[in-house]
Order: C-alpha cells, then structure tokens, then sequence
C-alpha cells in the first residue's frame, strides 16, 4: 500500500551544473609484479585530476574489479567528494566496456575518456573547451598531441583541410620537445633529436591545435557514443582492436575532427612514479586556487553530419592519398 503522493513528482526538471565528465577506468588487482605501483600511480592521476578541473566538470571512476586497498581508496574519495561518482565491478568486464558503459550514462556534453595513468596538469580542461569553442564539428580533443598522428584516424580532417575550409601549417614547435620524449618514452618508443621538427597545425579562431591523437586520453562530444560506436559489447580484456573499433574509427567516421592541444597539458605515466611527476603534481596544487571557472561552451554547435557510408573505407584512402600530393 502506498500512503501520499511521491514529492520527487512536483518538482522541477534537474539543472545540470556541469558540462564536462571525466571517467577513469581501473583495474589493480593487486600489488605485485607489474602492479607493483600502480597504485601510486592511480592515486597520482585522481589527485592530479581533482586538481585542475573546474566546477563545471565532474570525475566518474570505473573500479573494474580492483583489490581491496584500491576498493577502500575510492570510496573515501567520494566521501571526501572529490570524485561524484563511483561504478564498481566484482570482476574485470573488460576495458572498453567498462569505459564506454559509464560514458553512455553521463549527461554532459564532454567526455574525457582516460586511463588510470594520465598526469594531467593545470588548464588542461580549459585549453581542449577551447578547441571545442574555435573549430566547428570537434568529435575529439586530447591533452596530449602527438606529432606522427597525422594519418591515424584523421580523414574527417584532411577533407576539411584540402577543402581549404581549415587552415593548416606544417611547423615546429620546439617547447613540445621535452614533453613529447616523455611521452615517447613511457610507450617504449625511440626518442626524436631535433627540436625543430615540424607539427601538423590547424587554425581556427585565432586558436591553434594539432592533427590526430592517441587514444590513452581524449575528450569527446557525447554524441559519437550514440551515433558511430558500435552498440555490441567489444568482450575484450585489453587491448586487441578494441580501443580503435570503439574510439577512434568511431570519431572518423562520425565525420568529425580528431584534434589535439597546442602544447602539452598531460603526461602518460606508465605503471611507476617517477620524481618529475611528483614535482609536477607539486605544481598543480600550487595552482589549484587560481584555476578559472570554465568556458560558456553552451553556443557550440555540434550537430552529427554522416558523411562516410558504405564507401568510407574508400573515401578515406582517397582524401588521405590526395592530401598527401597536395602536402608533400
């Protein structure tokens, strides 16, 4: 029997306070061997993380079946509300699915899909709303612009570029050179020597970005999940296509820009502190109180446009082979 009516049913629509999300999967089964300290590690990127974001973003984490210690962390973390949310699985469901399962639930306009490695620094959220703001029909930004990303996943912005409807300049910019080693390094892979090698630069705005991205971490307009990602759960651990089936052929073919900031705003950690790391978070908590509320990103027009049918594994090919005359 029910007594009264439900007050829930006369109040208001709720008011979103927030227009950006973050979701952080991890999975730390324990302590040894590999995941020896990757729960420094973790805890370094939350803090780094709570450290930088403004009042209009909010951070989601995915325990995907993590030990005990890692389970207890979390939770005080939300007590301590400095994360809003907090999904938990018994058992490992598998990157992928674990990530995009939570992204699917937020209701923000902006998704920053991260892993648990990610060292973001001091106006990271605010330099990739910033892209989002100046270039039109942004399906990803990312903190961390990489300079041989050019050709991966990028044909939605080789088109707008042969079409003269972006600007583009091939150039250096050599204050990226020691960041970009680092992120070179925690990949294992070889190291560049001159600090004049040049990046693939758009413009937009007065605002400059670069070509491409990994994929360990990026911001996304919401939209692509319900548009271009596949619907079907990817069942995988890690790894394998899973992340290119699910992020990055899914911003191509949505027809929308994959991008990356300027100059770096993030680092990959890997699976072990280092002290440069440290002293980087060091640097965000110095400049924790002088962060700025975030940019009016509610006018950005970002409506899906399909462009790439049946025929987009052929277009593409043939706006990357064009591109490649026009831009020797």
């Amino acid at each position: 029997m029910r007594i009264g009516s439900n007050p829930q049913k006369s109040e208001r629509k709720i008011t979103l306070t927030t227009h950006h999300r973050i979701i952080v999967v991890v999975y730390i089964p324990n302590e040894e061997g590999f995941y020896e300290h990757s729960f420094e590690v973790f805890k370094t990127c939350l803090d780094s993380l709570s450290s930088t974001i403004n009042s209009e973003a909010a951070i989601t984490v995915v325990n995907n079946g993590s030990h005990e210690k890692v389970c207890s962390f979390l939770y005080r973390y939300l007590e301590e509300k400095k994360i809003d949310n907090l999904i938990s699985h018994n058992t490992n469901i598998g990157k992928i699915d674990a990530l995009i399962g939570a992204a699917r639930g937020t209701r923000e306009k902006y998704i920053t899909l991260t892993d648990a490695d990610i060292l973001f620094t001091t106006d990271w959220q605010e330099k990739v709303e910033e892209i989002f703001f100046n270039f039109s029909n942004v399906g990803s930004v990312s903190p961390i612009p990489v300079r041989e990303g050019l050709y991966f996943a990028t044909s939605s912005v080789l088109k707008k570029i042969l079409l003269r409807r972006i600007k583009f300049k091939s150039m250096p910019i050599p204050e990226n050179f020691k960041a970009y080693n680092r992120y070179l390094e925690s990949i294992n892979w070889d190291l560049e020597i001159k600090e004049d090698n040049k990046w693939n630069v758009v413009e937009s705005n007065n605002c400059k970005a670069n070509i491409g991205s990994g994929h360990q971490v990026l911001t996304i307009n919401r939209d692509i999940l319900f548009e271009t990602v596949p619907t079907n759960p990817s069942l995988t651990l890690v790894g394998g296509t899973s992340e290119n089936d699910y992020i990055d052929f899914s911003i191509d073919k949505a027809n929308k820009l994959r991008l990356s900031t300027y100059h770096n705003y993030a680092y990959h950690m890997g699976n072990k502190l280092e002290d440069w790391m440290i002293d980087i978070q060091k640097n965000n908590k110095k400049s924790q109180l002088d962060i700025r509320s975030g940019l009016d990103t509610k006018s950005i027009d970002l409506h899906y446009s399909w462009f790439f049918n049946k025929y987009f594994g052929l277009q593409k090919k043939i706006i990357k082979k064009s591109f490649k005359q026009f831009y020797k």
